[in-house]
């Protein structure tokens, strides 16, 4: 196995998150699972750990300065880096909505949650990253957010995670050296978002972002993928 990386995973009490962090710990990688809600975060934490697992958690709100920056100390006073940021977190795939009658307000809160809380978090651990001369962001997508796919439904949360992929190509053009940078849509799997009836398990779809995470140095940045391949945006 390559060499033991410190990864940061959002919104990772449940679901894609949780089952990331838990992949990646087996794998034998220092995890740092966050959660705004801190009993549900401890729980998640209690749920998969193992003794063998360098698995931990942290309070964390991707909306909010204050809680960012705390975290991000503390990243740096425990560990003294950080390699791997997945930005996981999101919320409202508001399918009771189009774009004529969508809640402006509620859009705003997606976007504030789902593409400026990855931009806040890429902002802020990106210099930490850089003193490692190693990183990989891994910004969770959907394929809702796929310009070739957009339609009138799910107004905000397609919106977001269309500005998230356009963030992707942003972040990678803007660093250098060992750093890649992608988007991963894991695909319709069965979360509380996804609901019952999809088609594509949790650990399938973490198994997508996990892969993005341990890319080796030559892999690709800029990307959107799913299952290890190209999809278009």
């Amino acid at each position: 196995m390559q060499s033991t990386r410190v990864a940061l995973v959002t919104g990772a009490n449940r679901g894609i998150g949780l089952e990331v962090a838990r992949q990646l710990a087996e794998q034998g990688h220092t995890v740092i699972l966050t959660s705004r809600d801190i009993g549900k975060g401890q729980a998640a934490l209690q749920s998969v750990q193992q003794p063998n697992y360098q698995l931990h958690f942290h309070p964390l709100d991707v909306t909010d300065h204050t809680s960012i920056h705390t975290l991000k100390e503390w990243v740096s006073s425990t560990f003294g880096r950080l390699d791997i940021l997945v930005n996981n977190a999101g919320i409202n795939y508001d399918s009771w909505h189009n774009v004529l009658n969508a809640d402006l307000k509620e859009a705003h809160e997606t976007l504030e949650a789902n593409l400026f809380g990855p931009w806040y978090m890429s902002q802020a651990f990106i210099p930490l990253m850089q003193s490692g001369s190693y990183g990989r962001i891994v910004n969770v997508s959907s394929g809702a957010g796929a310009l070739n796919e957009m339609g009138g439904g799910t107004p905000a949360y397609s919106i977001s995670k269309a500005g998230l992929n356009v963030l992707t190509i942003k972040l990678a053009a803007a660093v250098s050296g060992n750093f890649l940078v992608n988007a991963v849509c894991p695909g319709w799997v069965r979360t509380d978002m996804g609901g019952s009836n999809a088609p594509r398990s949790v650990a399938e779809g973490a198994a997508s972002v996990v892969w993005a995470a341990l890319l080796p140095d030559n892999g690709p940045s800029g990307g959107f993928f799913r299952d290890g391949k190209p999809i278009a945006w």
